[in-house]
């Protein structure tokens, strides 16, 4: 990362981290467990493009994220998830380039942001887990950690253009270790690693949503009906 890069992105996060913490009364929880150095796989919960802005809060390190290529095409607005350090995915296949983009990032040993369920979900549980994070953990031999955002999808829910205020909370889990590295990555080792995210994911999104206040709103409408 060039030097102007560097400044770049060091000034944007304060800006967001702090309007964050302001505006939203962000609650941070596990920040410690995010290694100062050396490379891993953030893997968080996904309720609503406000996330990527909420991830600027646990740390300091620039984090690279995937997003998905059309944003990249869109003047200016590209140049600048560039700079804060996305790169470009093609979701509509598996797309190889992004993934050696990812694991060169990685053999860098910078930190890559990609989300479990693959898309934006709704609710407090889980959707469909991908083996993507998992399996470029396993690849690079690098740690992988559940992020749970609560409260994203009440201030910036699908189809939404403004944000509205509403409690943030962000609970980093345990780093979950690497399989073994062997010759090959193995699928089984790829997917019992993504059965153990899923639970460790689930544990920390739905820690997140309580102490956001949405699972008691969600169980108050429960109760209602």
């Amino acid at each position: 990362m060039s030097r102007f890069q560097h400044l770049f992105y060091g000034f944007i996060r304060l800006l967001l981290s702090g309007g964050i913490r302001l505006l939203w009364r962000a609650r941070i929880r596990g920040a410690e467990r995010i290694p100062a150095t050396g490379a891993f796989v953030l893997a968080p919960s996904h309720r609503s493009m406000f996330d990527i802005f909420v991830l600027a809060c646990p740390t300091r390190r620039r984090l690279r994220f995937m997003g998905k290529r059309q944003l990249f095409e869109i003047p200016v607005l590209g140049s600048l998830f560039s700079l804060l350090g996305g790169f470009p995915v093609d979701r509509e296949g598996a797309d190889r380039a992004a993934l050696r983009t990812a694991m060169s990032m990685l053999e860098a040993g910078e930190p890559v942001v990609m989300y479990p369920e693959g898309t934006r979900g709704h609710g407090p549980r889980l959707g469909e887990m991908h083996d993507g994070a998992s399996y470029l953990a396993a690849k690079a031999g690098v740690p992988i950690l559940p992020v749970g955002i609560g409260g994203t999808e009440e201030i910036l829910p699908t189809g939404k253009v403004l944000p509205r205020l509403h409690r943030i909370a962000v609970v980093v889990g345990e780093p979950l270790p690497p399989p073994p590295r062997g010759n090959a990555v193995k699928r089984s080792d790829v997917s019992k690693l993504t059965g153990s995210l899923r639970g460790e994911l689930q544990a920390v999104f739905s820690e997140s949503l309580e102490r956001a206040g949405v699972e008691s709103q969600l169980r108050d409408a429960a109760d209602a009906a």
